[in-house]
C-alpha cells in the first residue's frame, strides 16, 4: 500500500475553490520542487502553490463538479507520481499541467463512453467528449503563461512586445532604449526557454 500524502492522509478534503487566492509565488521556488521531487513536501503546500493554475484549466474544459474531482485526482496522481518528476527538467507547475491535461482527456473519454447508455444525456458532455485537440491548445497556452510569468522582467516585456504588440527588433529597441542586439537575445532566449518547457510537457 502506498504511503499517505503528508499532511492530508486518505481522507482528502473537499476544498473550495471559490475562496482560493492568487498562489504565493514564493511557494513554488526551486526548494519546494526539490522537496517535492524527494517525497519530502507537504502536499498541502504544493496544493497551496499550484491549485489555482490546475482548476483553472480543468473548469476551462469542465463543469465545476467535474473540475473539482479532477483537481483533486491531478495532486494525488503527481504524489503517487512524484518519483518521475525531475526539476532539472523543469519546474513542478509546469509537470502539473501536463498531468492535469492527461486527466481531462481521460475524463472526456470516460464520458464518451459512458454517453451511450445515457439516454439523458447531458448537452454540455455531448460538446466537450471531442475536445481533446482544445485541451491540448488550452493546456499550451496556460504551459508558455506560467513560463513566461517566469522569465525576467525585461524578457517578458519584449517579447511580449514582439508577439502581441507585432513590434519589430528595432522598435522595441527604440521604446526600451535598450541596444538592439540585447533585444534580439532576450527574445532568444526567452523563446527557447518556452520551446524546451513545451517539449518536456509533452513528453
Amino acid at each position: 500500500m502506498a504511503p499517505s500524502p503528508p499532511g492530508l492522509g486518505w481522507g482528502w478534503p473537499s476544498f473550495g475553490y471559490h475562496r482560493l487566492v492568487a498562489a504565493d509565488h514564493s511557494t513554488t521556488s526551486e526548494s519546494l520542487d526539490a522537496a517535492f521531487a524527494a517525497g519530502h513536501a507537504d502536499l498541502r503546500a504544493v496544493y497551496d502553490a499550484h491549485a489555482k493554475l490546475v482548476y483553472n484549466l480543468c473548469r476551462r474544459a469542465l463543469d465545476p463538479h467535474a473540475a473539482n474531482d479532477v483537481t483533486q485526482d491531478v495532486f494525488v496522481s503527481a504524489w503517487k507520481a512524484r518519483d518521475q518528476f525531475d526539476p532539472a527538467r523543469g519546474n513542478l507547475g509546469q509537470w502539473l499541467v501536463g498531468i492535469t491535461k492527461r486527466r481531462i482527456i481521460d475524463h472526456l473519454r470516460s464520458e464518451r463512453r459512458h454517453a451511450d447508455r445515457r439516454a439523458d444525456e447531458d448537452t454540455y458532455i455531448q460538446a466537450d467528449v471531442h475536445s481533446e485537440p482544445s485541451v491540448d491548445r488550452l493546456a499550451d497556452k496556460m504551459l508558455v503563461a506560467t513560463v513566461l510569468e517566469q522569465l525576467p522582467d525585461r524578457s517578458r516585456t519584449v517579447i511580449h512586445m514582439a508577439y502581441v504588440d507585432d513590434l519589430t527588433h528595432q522598435q522595441i529597441a527604440e521604446q526600451t532604449g535598450l541596444p538592439l542586439g540585447t533585444v534580439k537575445s532576450d527574445i532568444r532566449r526567452g523563446l527557447q526557454r518556452l520551446r524546451q518547457q513545451l517539449e518536456v510537457n509533452h513528453g
